[in-house]
């Protein structure tokens, strides 16, 4: 049950961001979006390390050697994402040309494969997470696998307005954009569950699996979140958001968790 709902936790928070297409009319200012976009990865920076590698490096031996898995999970998370983001073609919203191979997918496919593209390490954490309560040599608690889902469903509700409110401005019926926005969000339970299939079979790998999670999230910050909430005037707003987002995600992973 605990399961369920910590992989529901997450993808609630993109549908309650994709229900703004429903109450706003304007499209959102460039100011709200450099602001949650740098909130965003400010949550997924402070989750990256207190929910995912500082568990992983406690789980390992205390020794150059003890932690290579761990730096090894790192990189090879960063390798996957850059691999996703090499094949899959995507289009961000703030961007006139697409990435990845080329593709006759509409602009409307290509943005939310953008945004499921960095959904998928989310997932992967949460699943990885909730996977390691079983183990009993991991430190993780059920506080903690909470704190990173809620964690999740927040930083997921500006997620789910950024990419429902250009489909609504491009055209898309209140009810479309908003149900497109939604289909984002489902990659992330999809992610956990299948982490969670894999580490059946490899359990013992935590420390590497909980880094690949890390090295994946780590990616996404540094590829697309932090330059689009620090491209042109006002960067700064996008710098107080992700200060705020590290915050406040520090706050749930150590007091709560």
């Amino acid at each position: 049950m605990n399961i369920l709902i910590g992989f529901s936790i997450p993808f609630l928070g993109t549908l309650l961001g994709a229900c703004t297409v429903f109450f706003l009319r304007k499209e959102m200012s460039d100011l709200t979006q450099k602001a949650l976009l740098g909130f965003a990865s400010g949550m997924m920076v402070a989750a990256s390390f207190w929910s995912l590698l500082q568990p992983a490096l406690e789980q390992s031996e205390d020794s150059f050697i003890g932690i290579i898995p761990v730096l090894l999970g790192l990189v090879v998370g960063m390798g996957f994402l850059l691999l996703l983001d090499t094949i899959i073609p995507h289009q961000h919203i703030d961007e006139k040309g697409s990435e990845g191979p080329r593709s006759s997918l509409s602009r409307s496919t290509k943005m939310i494969l953008a945004v499921a593209l960095h959904n998928i390490p989310e997932g992967m954490a949460v699943g990885v997470v909730f996977a390691g309560l079983s183990n009993s040599n991991t430190t993780l608690t059920v506080a903690g696998a909470f704190a990173l889902s809620i964690g999740m469903a927040v930083q997921n509700i500006p997620e789910g307005a950024i990419i429902s409110m250009p489909l609504r401005n491009e055209g898309k019926s209140r009810k479309k954009a908003f149900l497109m926005g939604a289909l984002s969000g489902i990659v992330e339970p999809t992610a956990a569950i299948f982490t969670l299939l894999f580490l059946e079979n490899a359990a013992g790998a935590m420390p590497t699996l909980l880094a690949f999670a890390a090295g994946a999230m780590l990616y996404v910050v540094v590829e697309e979140l932090i330059p689009a909430s620090q491209s042109g005037k006002h960067s700064n707003i996008g710098t107080i958001g992700f200060a705020t987002g590290f915050i406040l995600m520090m706050i749930l992973d150590v007091v709560i968790g």
